[in-house]
């Protein structure tokens, strides 16, 4: 496979951007190697600068639900941009993109921005704005984007990178962070015993996605919502990753339409903007009529509600149909027994776990991941062998043992079809380098 394209965009790149990407993982300095810059993508496939051709299963971490290139969000998205680009106004597709995100979940109003980081930083400001408290309290290995106040003990790329703690921010201002084990209930009760009347809100991921896929433990998110309930405080599940893609509704359709329980506060991102720069927060009315210009709590962004990635996002969960949620999961399924067999014939101990329609696999290690310290434990060291020898077959991966696996309607789940056909060729070959690998 040759890669003398993409090595030369990659020198270019690094005398004019830090590391020569504009996103840390995409650098590949956990697995080392050249990163493949991409030039275009169709159904389930991308073909890089040298015409490689990959089966893709990162979907640009998440938003490529219907796959790439999907023939009527194209069109959608053609024919939105011929109208204009952005007009700095209100404009119909936001209108109709908040309708169809209230009409999925719990939320009655919802405010567009541009990105998840944007989403999460603007809902921590309302609650705080709501409660009139300071402290916020967040889990270990929890990514909400690089929002400073956040990025205590995150994971994605702050993990990914190994970044001894969070530079850059101010000790300040982590100061009212209160940052916790995942699925451990007594230490969210013990933080309440003594702050309770000091926090603002609990933000957690729906399910966690970005220390690899760790989802809550039974009653654990209901949990949460009691507790903040009981304290005044605001419950925040981030659904940026898992919204509309672990199930048509989220991950609280799994979870909190079960349970029974219902967050304050959500945020969405990747699938809701189609591929296109898009987010959003929202929550009970009471909540959201603080935000300006109805209430005194400011949060404003010139390209929120871009009339182009507004219609993207739009075709996109119109497109969505219970069927083709359906279709993922079977895709999902198949994928998942595809990997795992091959690693366990390879002698490869490992764990599988998934939140809805999404998985990833922690290497080497033989019981449930539940919190951060257990995906760490994991053998990096595997995945990377794993990794370069599925890209060296033509399978794209992402280059991140702490990172979800994901899939899209594109991806035929019949094992004969063409990205699953070489996904499965693919995999006893990656899956033996990956046990030389492992220490």
């Amino acid at each position: 496979m040759s890669t003398t394209a993409s090595e030369a965009l990659f020198a270019r790149a690094q005398q004019v951007s830090p590391g020569g990407v504009n996103s840390p993982v995409r650098a590949f300095r956990a697995v080392g190697g050249t990163p493949r810059f991409m030039k275009s993508g169709a159904g389930a496939w991308l073909t890089d600068a040298d015409d490689n051709r990959y089966v893709d299963l990162v979907g640009s971490w998440g938003p490529m639900l219907l796959g790439h290139a999907h023939p009527e969000v194209i069109e959608a998205v053609t024919a939105a941009a011929a109208r204009g680009t952005s007009f700095g106004t209100p404009a119909e597709p936001e209108v109709l993109l908040a309708e169809e995100i209230v009409a999925r979940t719990p939320v009655e109003r919802v405010r567009m921005v541009s990105s998840g980081t944007e989403a999460t930083m603007s809902a921590i400001r309302l609650a705080r704005g709501f409660t009139g408290r300071d402290r916020i309290v967040k889990f270990s290995g929890c990514y909400h984007g690089h929002v400073d106040a956040l990025l205590a003990e995150a994971g994605s790329g702050v993990v990914t990178l190994g970044i001894p703690g969070t530079p850059g921010v101010p000790a300040h201002v982590t100061a009212d962070t209160i940052v916790l084990p995942y699925n451990d209930p007594a230490a969210v009760d013990a933080a309440f015993a003594e702050y309770g009347d000091q926090i603002a809100c609990v933000i957690t991921e729906a399910a966690a996605g970005n220390m690899g896929v760790v989802p809550p433990h039974p009653g654990f998110n209901e949990h949460l919502s009691r507790t903040c309930a009981a304290h005044g405080a605001l419950f925040i599940t981030d659904e940026v990753m898992t919204g509309f893609r672990a199930a048509r509704s989220g991950y609280w359709e799994i979870d909190g339409q079960v349970e029974g329980w219902q967050p304050d506060l959500m945020t969405f991102g990747k699938v809701m903007g189609g591929g296109f720069p898009a987010a959003a927060f929202g929550g009970r009315a009471d909540v959201m009529d603080l935000l300006a210009p109805v209430g005194p709590v400011y949060q404003a962004g010139t390209l929120s509600g871009n009339p182009v990635a507004t219609t993207a996002g739009l075709t996109t969960l119109r497109l969505a149909t219970p069927e083709v949620y359906e279709r993922l999961s079977a895709t999902s399924s198949q994928v998942q027994h595809l990997v795992s067999e091959a690693l366990a014939e390879a002698g490869v101990a490992h764990t599988l776990q998934t939140a809805g329609t999404m998985f990833s696999i922690f290497w080497g290690v033989a019981e449930p991941v539940a919190d951060f310290a257990g995906a760490q434990a994991q053998d990096t060291a595997a995945y990377t062998a794993f990794f370069h020898a599925m890209l060296d077959a033509g399978v794209y991966l992402p280059p991140s043992a702490y990172e979800a696996w994901f899939l899209s309607a594109a991806h035929d789940p019949d094992v004969d079809s063409e990205p699953l056909s070489r996904l499965a060729e693919a995999l006893p070959g990656a899956a033996r380098a990956a046990a030389a690998a492992a220490r």
